[in-house]
């Protein structure tokens, strides 16, 4: 249901409108450097980790690393990129300002951000690196996150994700109580008419609402997916199994909540 809010701006009521109406949105990335000063660190890293030598041009590299990585090594060397990126000066910092102007219209300006970001790397025809279809909250997600998902690669198809929108929902929440012996396999094909695969380039982030279900399949695209993926949340809504001060860090606190935070009443007496 389409509405605007009068104390919002034309653009703030259009993102907000798109995001409950789907669940998600696809939006142009701020500050476009930042995000290449990511990937081109990460093609370094990568070169180094994989003792790749030569005048290898960057263009396409990450679309094509299945030819240096093998299947079997892949999460091994996913899990080396995530510790190293993590790593990179001003990673996390950067990774929030370049979507934030979204996560102000969508969660507010007072955020806890995710600890350690994700990253994940799908290489064509490899179901070792499938995420079946699930919603985050089944597994005790809090419903007031929101996941910034950053693509490195121009994804499409079977090389990007998928998701049920939310107005589409209601088809699989009204069939979950005749569906709970079902697996994963037999959910998707409940729902695969309905769902959206993503279609977005670098330079552009996914803003999606993760308790809409759902996950990839195997790519068969020929080319390697890298993506990054962050929750964030309002710092004063309700928290999950994940919790503030484990997985999530309060990183835009208002100097009126710190102050907040700290008050005690006067004793009196």
């Amino acid at each position: 249901m389409q509405r605007n809010n009068p104390f919002l701006s034309e653009n703030e009521n259009k993102l907000n409108n798109d995001y409950i109406s789907k669940g998600f949105f696809v939006g142009k990335i701020q500050e476009l450097e930042k995000i290449n000063s990511i990937r081109n660190s990460l093609i370094d890293i990568t070169k180094k980790e994989l003792k790749i030598k030569g005048n290898n041009s960057n263009e396409n590299f990450l679309d094509h690393v299945h030819k240096h990585v093998s299947p079997n090594k892949l999460n091994d060397f996913r899990l080396k990129m995530i510790v190293k990126m993590n790593s990179l000066p001003n990673f996390r910092e950067n990774y929030y300002k370049v979507v934030k102007t979204y996560l102000d219209s969508i969660i507010g300006n007072e955020v806890s951000m995710q600890r350690r970001v994700n990253l994940s790397i799908q290489m064509p025809e490899d179901d070792s690196s499938l995420l079946p279809i699930h919603a985050d909250t089944w597994s005790g997600n809090s419903p007031y996150e929101v996941v910034i998902w950053i693509p490195l690669v121009d994804c499409f198809k079977t090389k990007s994700m998928y998701i049920l929108p939310s107005y589409k929902y209601s088809k699989i929440q009204k069939s979950f109580k005749t569906m709970h012996d079902a697996n994963t396999d037999e959910l998707f094909e409940a729902v695969e008419e309905d769902i959206e695969w993503i279609e977005i380039k670098f330079g552009e982030a996914l803003i999606f609402n993760q308790s809409l279900p759902h996950g990839n399949r195997v790519n068969l695209e020929g080319e390697t997916r890298w993506s990054m993926n962050c929750r964030f949340k309002s710092v004063f809504t309700p928290y999950g199994d994940k919790k503030i001060g484990e997985f999530f860090e309060p990183i835009t606190l208002k100097p009126a909540s710190i102050y907040g935070l700290k008050y005690n009443f006067p004793e009196v007496g």
